[in-house]
């Protein structure tokens, strides 16, 4: 099926690796929560014993997610899951990685404080800066491993860059899609050898179920990524996986919808006199506008992220004052979402890396929704007026007067 345009996801995301189950033809794929199955016979194979190791609604969920990037996709519990069973597969003591430095908080933790006890050494490097990823290649340097856009400051990798340096390396690859999903873009087509998501967000859309996936074009490391989570008992649920799959039959439309919503927010925002900054690949303003253009499907995305003049403390008192975007530690969702990384999303990453990867303090990321753009930006425009009204304070047993 012809995937040249988002209209080409379509029809893949609701008929893509799906069959129709033979005994009883149901339009919708079942949901299996059982965890054991009949065998027909002693010693024999079949292709589900035991749902720790594989099962039925999982295998559906798989086989959509596979359509959509022509490759063999292995779901988990989590998107850390994923991630974690990736570099379980790939990596071991004495190994090397580089890491792009402005990734998900969980990310940088699972690296610099659990496999770096595993004798696994991991260095954070600007991916946006090809040479620098270059430079940071060593021999023994098993794995590149690159978010775009970058969660939250939305930087982009040039993603066949990095798969030129990756082969003349003969390192793997991996990018973190979970931003852009394969709709927007396809790291696959681009010279990735993996991709990974959290299913969580935009792809299930709904907050109704947690996930996560590896996919790959190469049958030998899906094999070893399926033994991988038989051993760590890291698969998705039966129920996870079937909400899961019913989010993927709308999500062409969904960040179809999202990208154009996030596009119009952002572009209200960049016209506020009291935001300073607003970062989205969909801006003119924004610097790798033109790697944009070229390595997304002609949108870009429902996630945008914006600073306000004032700082830390003007930033707080905007996500306090919204009340149709909701506070949450999350994004991909039909609801719009509000988020503060540095005591949120990027809590556990050191403050120090937090600024120099450009993750202020007053650092706010959007996760658009599925509400009128107009609406939220009204929102949005009420709270950063709000938060820029003088401040009643006590000081000296006075009221005065505060303006952040």
């Amino acid at each position: 099926m012809s995937h040249s345009s988002i209209a080409g996801f379509q029809t893949t995301a609701i008929k893509g690796g799906r069959g129709v189950d033979s005994s009883h033809r149901p339009l919708v794929s079942p949901l299996v929560p059982s965890t054991t199955f009949v065998q027909q016979e002693v010693g024999g194979e079949a292709e589900f014993a035991y749902s720790r190791v594989s099962n039925p609604t999982v295998s559906d969920l798989e086989k959509q997610l596979g359509a959509l990037e022509d490759a063999e996709a292995v779901c988990f519990a989590s998107g850390l899951a994923a991630e974690t069973a990736l570099l379980l597969a790939v990596v071991k003591g004495g190994d090397h990685v580089v890491c792009g430095d402005a990734v998900y908080g969980g990310t940088v933790r699972l690296l610099g404080n659990v496999f770096a006890g595993l004798g696994v050494e991991t260095s954070f490097v600007d991916c946006a800066d090809v040479e620098a990823v270059r430079g940071a290649i060593r021999a023994n340097t098993a794995l590149i491993l690159a978010e775009t856009p970058a969660n939250p400051t939305l930087k982009l990798t040039d993603l066949a860059a990095l798969a030129s340096i990756a082969k003349e390396a003969g390192v793997l690859y991996a990018v973190d899609n979970t931003f852009m999903t394969p709709v927007l873009q396809q790291p696959l087509d681009l010279g990735a050898d993996i991709t990974v998501y959290s299913t969580t967000k935009h792809i299930e859309g709904h907050s109704s179920a947690v996930g996560g996936a590896v996919l790959t074009r190469d049958a030998s490391l899906a094999e070893r990524l399926r033994f991988i989570r038989k051993c760590t008992g890291a698969i998705q649920s039966p129920f996870g996986a079937w909400i899961t799959g019913r989010g993927v039959k709308t999500l062409p439309i969904r960040i179809e919808r999202q990208s154009q919503h996030a596009q119009r927010v952002a572009e209200g925002l960049e016209a506020n006199e009291f935001v300073s900054a607003v970062y989205y690949p969909g801006l003119a303003s924004f610097p790798q506008s033109e790697l944009a253009e070229r390595q997304h499907n002609g949108l870009h995305g429902g996630v945008l992220a914006f600073e306000v003049v004032g700082g830390t403390e003007a930033a707080v008192r905007v996500l306090e004052a919204v009340e149709l975007c909701v506070l949450a530690e999350h994004m991909g969702a039909v609801d719009t979402l509000i988020t503060h990384p540095a005591t949120m999303t990027h809590s556990d990453v050191p403050a120090e890396h937090r600024r120099k990867v450009g993750i202020s303090d007053g650092l706010i990321r959007l996760s658009v929704g599925l509400e009128s753009p107009a609406d939220v930006l009204a929102d949005l425009e009420r709270a950063i007026a709000l938060a820029h009204e003088p401040q009643s304070v006590k000081g000296g047993g006075e009221q005065c007067a505060a303006v952040a």
